[in-house]
């Protein structure tokens, strides 16, 4: 299993248009799968899709990215979206990050998470650290950090996001849900 990379999924318009519509909708805490919240795992602020009107054409690209990337790449059983994409805020002044970790769990779907999609909203010349770092084998793959670019990787692959050091980073992440594996 490795990362598959789409560079040019979105314009750097489109990324700029994402962020100044969730810029005045208020941002909730990042939690773990489960509800949790944990700081030295964890530090965020999250934005769900769901609750910012405008943003429907976004969510027709995305299923369009992943279902081309589950074709070339991956062949899972994928079924549905069950759960809103998030958008994250990892602010340096914040001490943000987002320590290794895999996206299934036991959570209400997240059980059912096959597919991992992060799109880079963020120019990456307006913040340092902020990596994400994908261990899909036993190396360490770096998604890209071109503004648009889009990194899909199995839900159960580890993952995580550096520590910010500069600036502010945003990311859009949604799942594709299917059957349990087995």
């Amino acid at each position: 299993m490795t990362v598959h990379s789409v560079l040019d999924a979105f314009t750097a318009w489109e990324c700029d248009r994402i962020v100044a519509a969730i810029a005045d909708v208020p941002t909730n805490e990042a939690k773990l799968v489960g509800g949790n919240r944990n700081h030295i795992q964890r530090n965020a602020n999250l934005v769900w899709m769901d609750d910012v009107g405008e943003l429907s054409w976004v969510m027709t690209r995305l299923i369009e990215v992943v279902s081309h990337s589950n074709n070339q790449k991956f062949n899972f059983d994928l079924r549905e979206f069950a759960e809103s994409p998030q958008i994250a805020t990892y602010d340096a002044a914040n001490g943000a990050h987002f320590a290794w970790h895999s996206d299934i769990g036991l959570g209400r779907v997240a059980f059912k998470r096959k597919l991992t999609l992060v799109l880079q909203l963020s120019n990456p010349e307006t913040y340092d650290g902020g990596d994400l770092e994908i261990r899909p084998s036993a190396q360490i793959e770096l998604a890209n950090r071109a503004q648009g670019a889009v990194s899909v990787f199995p839900s159960f692959a580890l993952h995580q996001v550096t520590p910010i050091e500069w600036g502010i980073r945003r990311s859009l992440t949604v799942w594709a849900h299917g059957p349990a594996f087995r």
